[in-house]
């Protein structure tokens, strides 16, 4: 069973990779909300199903499903993506699910954060998140990855890194009262310091 890590990533010689770098695949979950997605979502699951085939011309992908729509997914999706039963409020598999950290020697690992659906009972986008919430520890299980946990809320469309010790992130989701309101600036930037491994924060 993969393991709950009890230090951070940089304690331990992890960083964030970059964009860019070599990595085994992509993680995606499938949309059906019909509050968010219009026309019962039929038109995004389209969408998502082109997205899905493009990238895999590449690399591996995995599509997370909520168990009634399974077998909707697993029609519309070729058999060469892997298609995979986990519950979730919405389809925002780069918010909601972990960030992947690596070592010098290739050893994957991944962070949990916190997610309450871009700004939880303030402003955020839909009630329950719960679920949401849920997928990172889930698809790290998957994967068989150990997991760091940490308190900060963020959505991991708000972090990117180059690599090399920047991280660019959006001070809008991160400073925003309604993600991490007893946090100041400077504990924000510490806790992605440790986090993502890096040494300047733009």
């Amino acid at each position: 069973m993969p393991r709950t890590l009890i230090n951070t990533p940089k304690q331990d010689g992890f960083r964030m990779p970059a964009e860019f770098e070599k990595h085994a695949g992509c993680w995606m979950l499938w949309p059906e909300r019909p509050d968010n997605w219009r026309n019962g979502a039929k038109p995004a699951q389209q969408a998502f199903t082109v997205v899905a085939i493009a990238i895999s011309q590449f690399e591996p992908v995995t599509v997370g499903v909520n168990n009634q729509q399974f077998q909707n997914a697993r029609a519309m999706l070729p058999h060469h993506i892997r298609v995979v039963e986990i519950a979730s409020n919405d389809a925002w598999m780069r918010d909601c699910g972990p960030t992947f950290v690596v070592n010098d020697m290739g050893e994957i690992r991944g962070i949990d954060w916190e997610f309450n659906a871009w700004g939880g009972l303030n402003g955020g986008l839909y009630f329950p998140w719960d679920q949401d919430n849920l997928v990172a520890r889930k698809v790290l299980e998957i994967e068989w990855v150990d997991r760091y946990k940490t308190s900060l809320i963020l959505e991991g469309g708000s972090i990117h890194v180059d690599g090399q010790g920047t991280a660019l992130v959006t001070e809008e989701c991160l400073l925003n009262p309604n993600r991490n309101p007893s946090l100041s600036r400077g504990e924000v930037e510490q806790a992605l310091t440790d986090y993502l491994n890096v040494h300047q924060i733009i």
